[in-house]
């Protein structure tokens, strides 16, 4: 399988820069999250990459070449806006959107009833699209994007307006299509969801890509020298213990500030601090129950990294 990317893709409307020398790559048989405030350019780089746009310079690869008609229309894309029939029965559109594809209309129907089945949705295979509920729409639509078995995949906020069970089914497939290779990606706001989710991120804002990478690799770059510690010291009532509060790294070489988080101390600290001084003081205080590294939430580096 091969791998999708992007390199030095920029695109303008009018005097609005909407991408800025945009690169990165998402890799097979990984899914990739793409993340950004509304404005940031993730429609627009999905568009070009599936070709309804094109870019103003810069190219999008498929393996070791340029992209081509054919490839893209191999490719399973969901759009911002939804494009189905809403008169159309459900089962019936996604049979059409296959033979669209090239395939037969037994192979068609075939992967159309397995798709509906996986997303819950089989008893409403013979019912018009427009009479579910726009939650069960979406799970048509990402049906449609897979039915002709799609090599890569490019998804624009595909769980939006799911629940969390829907969410869970949406996931598992996107799962299921990567683990045979096929690259993945896609754009969503729900950032909690990409970390459970996601192999690989990339984070633009006005453009440009600010961060891209392995999750564990884009975290690592962005974690500051801070470490959570719980020590529990002797408490008022016989027998009893209690969270020892702030003052307990008063004074530590290297720490710059501490502050209390839910029953622990956060510790920030210098480049040049031993966390062993944090330790040690921790220790000479009480029974130390937590000592460890700060890893930050994907939430929270793109709050850092879009300011």
């Amino acid at each position: 399988m091969h791998e999708l990317r992007l390199a030095g893709v920029t695109r303008t409307f009018g005097e609005r820069r909407a991408l800025d020398d945009v690169t990165f790559t998402v890799r097979p048989g990984r899914v990739t999250g793409f993340i950004g405030a509304n404005g940031a350019g993730k429609t627009t780089a999905m568009r070009i990459v599936v070709g309804v746009l094109a870019p103003d310079s810069g190219t999008v690869t498929w393996g070791e070449r340029p992209v081509t008609r054919a490839d893209r229309r191999r490719f399973g894309y969901m759009p911002e806006e939804r494009g189905l029939y809403p008169k159309m029965p459900v089962l019936e559109q996604l049979v059409y959107l296959g033979r669209v594809h090239g395939l037969r209309a037994g192979v068609a129907r075939g992967r159309a009833e397995a798709l509906l089945a996986q997303l819950g949705l089989e008893d409403r295979a013979g019912e018009p699209l427009q009479t579910l509920s726009l939650g069960n729409q979406q799970r048509v639509q990402v049906a449609a994007a897979l039915v002709h078995d799609p090599v890569a995949l490019v998804l624009d906020e595909p769980f939006s307006g799911l629940d969390p069970l829907a969410v869970d089914a949406m996931a598992t497939l996107l799962r299921e299509r990567s683990g045979t290779g096929v690259p993945v990606l896609f754009s969503s706001h729900q950032l909690e969801l990409v970390e459970r989710l996601c192999d690989d991120v990339v984070i633009v804002d006005h453009g440009r890509v600010v961060a891209a990478g392995s999750a564990d690799e884009v975290r690592a770059a962005h974690t500051a020298r801070r470490l959570r510690v719980c020590v529990e010291v002797p408490g008022g009532a016989p027998g009893s213990v209690t969270t020892a509060g702030p003052d307990l790294l008063a004074g530590v070489p290297g720490v710059v500030a501490v502050r209390a988080e839910r029953g622990r101390l956060v510790a920030d600290l210098t480049e040049d601090a031993d966390d062993q001084d944090v330790l040690v003081a921790a220790q000479r205080a009480g029974t130390v129950r937590e000592f460890a590294p700060v890893v930050p939430t994907l939430a929270e580096i793109f709050r850092e990294v879009v300011r």
